[in-house]
């Protein structure tokens, strides 16, 4: 499959995941399997596109550390281009990730993405004359020092006459922000992703269609993931469609939400309906959490 060229802004990060034998003794020790891999909202989306067959570039930025070097070297062996700043300054970033079968919280240093800058995205984009579509992870439009790389990207989308999505990202950060101020940043995208806390956030105590509905105001389609409940798309034209989740085996959720944002954003800019998108986000979504780990298998 090929989609055009999509350009995907935002975090590469070293995910720690540990997945807890059982709930976490604080205070004292709990058993775990613990891996080190490659994570970042952005990285990942960008990885599960390139396993779809779908020509992406990663726009992000990284220390200069072994690290940093790791994480674009198992990028690009997963077929992801890779428009990476290196910044000497800072360290490439880090997540600890605590996963239990049905959910997983973050503790995150976000390290060099903070960097990332308006510059950096417009010679990504110069060097991309193929691109058709941008996808932006919130991250990058949640904390100060990055946010106005975020807002670059998106204005500069508009300018190329490329179309846009953003993936809403964490509901904490995005309570500090405000509602008010993040839907004034993506207004006018043309695919806004959020989950069922991120929407409750932005859009109030509604269930998932009303806060499409009262989401679309916004952008002009909207996705609400609800998890083991599944998913809804709701557009401007008052459209909605209603998927179920897959039903698997949960081992660790990381990374979920950005397998399910790639398989949505291949079949919807491939010309799929909105069902048959939610469908390929949902098998995305499912073998995601069957394993450990938030990017495709090698």
């Amino acid at each position: 499959m090929s989609a055009g060229r999509v350009l995907v802004v935002g975090d590469l990060i070293t995910d720690v995941v540990a997945v807890l034998a059982g709930p976490l003794a604080t205070g004292s020790d709990t058993p775990a399997a613990i891996r080190f891999s490659g994570g970042g909202q952005a990285a990942n989306t960008a990885a599960w596109l390139a396993a779809q067959g779908v020509p992406v570039t990663l726009v992000g930025a990284v220390g200069d550390d072994d690290a940093g070097r790791d994480r674009v070297a198992e990028l690009e062996r997963a077929g992801v281009d890779c428009a990476t700043t290196v910044c000497p300054d800072r360290a490439t970033g880090t997540v600890i990730v605590l996963a239990t079968a049905g959910e997983r919280s973050m503790v995150t240093e976000r390290g060099a993405n903070l960097r990332l800058a308006p510059r950096d995205v417009d010679a990504a984009l110069a060097a991309v004359p193929d691109a058709r579509h941008l996808h932006l992870s919130g991250y990058t439009l949640l904390d100060d020092e990055s946010r106005p790389a975020g807002l670059r990207a998106l204005a500069a989308a508009r300018e190329r006459g490329l179309s846009t999505s953003v993936d809403a990202a964490s509901a904490a950060p995005l309570r500090r922000v405000g509602a008010a101020a993040f839907l004034s940043w993506v207004r006018g995208v043309d695919l806004l992703l959020v989950n069922a806390d991120e929407a409750t956030v932005l859009a109030g105590g509604l269930d998932p269609a009303a806060q499409g509905r009262v989401l679309s105001a916004t952008a002009r389609r909207i996705v609400v993931k609800q998890g083991a409940a599944g998913a809804v798309w709701v557009d401007r034209a008052a459209s909605v469609a209603v998927a179920p989740a897959r039903r698997v085996a949960v081992v660790d959720v990381t990374g979920a939400g950005d397998a399910f944002a790639a398989g949505l954003l291949a079949a919807w800019l491939d010309g799929a309906k909105p069902t048959v998108a939610l469908g390929r986000a949902g098998d995305l979504g499912a073998l995601a959490v069957s394993q450990i780990g938030a990017r495709p298998a090698p």
